[in-house]
Parts: structure tokens; sequence; C-alpha cells
């Protein structure tokens, strides 16, 4: 089962208000396990970003300014989440609510909201007592989130996907090494594809060990590990 985790980051709290994306984070799930592919961009709002709004993620409108525009993803955006598959959101209203305004913009079809499931809504009913910010639950499951020092899309995506499996009960699925080739689209709105591994048996032989060694080494400097952060209820 195909599983999209999603997040984003906006100048501001009511796209009725005329507030825009600014970020865009994706991680995608195989039966509830990351397999490498991502959809990362950082958006152009066409508008000044508020200081309110920098203060929580850190883009500013200079930062911003040569970035893409929503019309200009958004095609490469709703081929990576596809028609029918589930959308993971943390207070997924919030995020949803920006993503139609934008996709109602530029005049592509609207996401249904039969297709989200609202994390928040499942740490309510697993836990009788809060909080359940993203901060909150990573407290409750002991999930690192050190790297969380500003809201970042694609860190907090990857961040809930951990969460969520925790929610589900799913956190003991089964694990296989496999390659995956990554349709990666990153900060600047470039698609890369890249191969990379689901994840590791605990048991690894040396040849495997050689592998990733030498794998490892052919991607030289452009080898970029990144953080970022995202939206919590």
């Amino acid at each position: 089962m195909r599983e999209i985790v999603l997040d984003t980051e906006t100048t501001g709290l009511d796209p009725g208000q005329g507030h825009r994306l600014v970020e865009l984070g994706c991680v995608e799930l195989l039966n509830r396990i990351p397999t490498g592919a991502t959809f990362h961009v950082y958006l152009n709002p066409e508008r000044e970003v508020p200081a309110e709004a920098t203060a929580i993620h850190g883009l500013t409108t200079d930062f911003l300014k040569d970035k893409p525009r929503f019309i200009e993803v958004a095609d490469d955006f709703l081929a990576f989440i596809g028609d029918e598959t589930p959308l993971v959101i943390h207070n997924a209203g919030f995020d949803h609510g920006f993503l139609c305004a934008e996709l109602k913009r530029v005049e592509r079809t609207l996401i249904a909201r039969e297709r989200l499931i609202d994390t928040l809504i499942l740490a309510r009913r697993k836990h009788s007592a809060g909080p359940y910010s993203l901060d909150a639950l990573c407290a409750r499951y002991g999930i690192d989130n050190s790297r969380r020092t500003k809201h970042g899309a694609l860190l907090d995506a990857e961040i809930l996907a951990e969460v969520y499996v925790e929610l589900i009960g799913a956190r003991q699925a089964m694990l296989g090494l496999a390659e995956h080739s990554a349709r990666t689209v990153n900060g600047d709105g470039a698609i890369a594809l890249r191969a990379r591994p689901i994840a590791l048996l605990p048991r690894v032989s040396e040849a495997e060990r050689a592998a990733h060694r030498e794998f490892i080494a052919s991607l030289g400097e452009a080898a970029l590990w990144r953080e970022y952060r995202a939206n919590e209820a």
C-alpha cells in the first residue's frame, strides 16, 4: 500500500486572506516503510513573507524570490502524490486548505478530503491526554527530533512518517533491503534520480557492506544531507 506523508510551510494562517505556500515536502511510504522517494520544493509566494512567519520556518522573501512559483511545479507535485494515494498530514485541514487554494488558482483538480489521514485526529483518539503537537508526539514515542530547530516541510514530513507508524502500531513491520530509484525534487525545483536502500536487515553481509560503501563513494560531493521543519497543531 502506497501512502504519502506531506507537510507545508506558508506565509500565514489563512489562504482566504491571500497567504500562500512557501514550501512543500512529501515522503513516500510503501507498506508503512519509507522508500526513499521524496518531493521537496521551496516556492516563490509572489508576495512578502511576514516576519512572524519567517520566525517560525526561517524562510525570507529574499530567499524565496528566485524559487519556482506553484504553477511551475503543480503538475510534478500532482504526479508524485497520484490520484488516489492516501495523504498523511498533521492537522490536515490546514495544509489541505492551502493546497486546494493553490490548485484552484492554477486551475488544477482539487485534492479530495477523503484522501486525508489526519495524524492529529489519530493522536487524539489514541491518547486521552495531550499535548498533540508533532514535538510532543516525538517525545511520547522517543523519536529524535533534535534537528527540528525550525519548521521545515521535508524534515517534518520525515519525522511525521515515524510518528504515524507509531500511532497505527506498525513499527514492527518487516524490513527488507532493496534499492529504489528515488524521484526527488530538490529545493530549487530540479528533478534528480538516485538509488538508495529502503531499509537494512538486522544482519548485513560483508558483501553488502562493500557494495554500500562503493555506492556512497560514487555520490561524491553531490550528496548533501539537508535539514528543514514544518507545521504542528
